[in-house]
C-alpha cells in the first residue's frame, strides 16, 4: 500500500477534497454543510491517495491564535491504514519553522493519532458541530 500526501494546487483535486470531507462530515458525521465550508481560499489544502486513489484531505490556516490544522478527514476503507497519520505529518512538515504555536480542534476518537506526534489537549471538552472535541496544542 503506497500513501503519498500533496499540496493541493489544481481546482479540481480541491474538488476532490471536497467530496471525501462531504463524505466523511456532512455524510457521515450529520456536520451541517453550511458549517463545513468555510476559510477555504486562505487554507493550505492537502490530498493524500493510496495506491493512485483518493483517500484523505486536511488543511492549515493562520488564525489570530497561531496556526490551525483542520478538516483532517479519512474515507472509511482507508482509515487505520496510517493515512491520518501520513496526513497530520505533512501538513506540520508544511507550516513555516516561524510559527511556533501549532493548534488544532481534535474529535475524541482522533485525539489519540494527534498525541501520538506530540500534541497535548489543553483546556476543558467543549462541543463543535454537534461533535465533542479537545484542543490540542503543539509547540515547536
Amino acid at each position: 500500500m503506497s500513501i503519498l500526501v500533496s499540496k493541493i494546487t489544481d481546482n479540481s483535486i480541491l474538488e476532490e477534497a471536497f467530496k471525501i470531507r462531504r463524505q466523511v462530515f456532512v455524510i457521515e458525521q450529520q456536520v451541517d454543510e453550511a458549517e463545513e465550508y468555510e476559510f477555504e481560499d486562505i487554507s493550505t489544502h492537502f490530498i493524500a491517495t493510496v495506491d493512485g486513489k483518493y483517500a484523505g484531505t486536511a488543511r492549515w490556516r493562520k488564525t489570530e491564535n497561531g496556526v490551525k490544522l483542520e478538516r483532517f478527514a479519512v474515507l472509511e476503507e482507508y482509515r487505520s491504514h496510517k493515512v491520518g497519520s501520513a496526513l497530520l505529518l505533512a501538513v506540520v512538515a508544511d507550516i513555516p519553522e516561524e510559527h511556533q504555536y501549532l493548534y488544532l480542534h481534535a474529535q475524541l476518537t482522533a485525539m489519540g493519532l494527534y498525541s501520538k506526534y506530540g500534541f497535548i489537549a489543553e483546556g476543558p471538552m467543549f462541543e463543535e458541530a454537534g461533535i465533542k472535541h479537545f484542543k490540542m496544542v503543539l509547540k515547536r
